[in-house]
């Protein structure tokens, strides 16, 4: 003799397969129709509702152009600049040149003046930050056409 119970053979004639609930429909039948007026929601523009099931896909023939245009960029900023020259085309009179640096006492250059008055130089030793180029601001100019182009700012 066998331990395993005998494979289920369905329900007794007469009775569902499966026992229904209060407020639903019985198995098999689905939902009931759409009230009129009660629809689906409209899709988005250009969509259509999903193929029935077992009919074949809808082929869609239409084709989208697109034309993008990219600005031209012209870099004006401090970010380009350093202490020493710079080969680039000057946005003002489009020549191929290499800047003219020259330099000018800025906030690090009064800064350092500052500080060794601080210490006690008061002679002309407060003076030096204003002789040192490293201690003094950049000003990037175009030798063509001579407009200033760009200030490296020390601090």
């Amino acid at each position: 003799m066998s331990d395993k119970p005998p494979p289920y053979q369905g329900p007794p004639p007469g009775q569902p397969a499966y026992p229904t609930q209060p407020g639903y429909p019985p198995p098999g039948q689905g939902y009931p129709p759409v009230q009129p007026g009660y629809g689906y929601p409209p899709g988005p523009t250009g969509y259509s509702a999903p193929p029935a099931y077992g009919a074949p896909p809808a082929m869609h023939t239409a084709t989208t152009t697109a034309v993008i245009q990219q600005p031209t960029t012209v870099v004006v900023g401090g970010a380009l600049y350093g202490e020493s020259p710079v080969s680039m085309v000057c946005p003002y009179c489009n020549a191929t040149i290499v800047t003219a640096v020259s330099y000018s006492p800025g906030t690090l250059a009064w800064l350092a003046c500052g500080g060794l008055i601080l210490v006690g130089c008061w002679a002309g030793c407060c003076l030096i930050p204003f002789c040192v180029d490293g201690l003094q601001d950049a000003v990037h100019s175009c030798p063509n056409c001579q407009r200033q182009l760009g200030v490296y700012r020390r601090m």
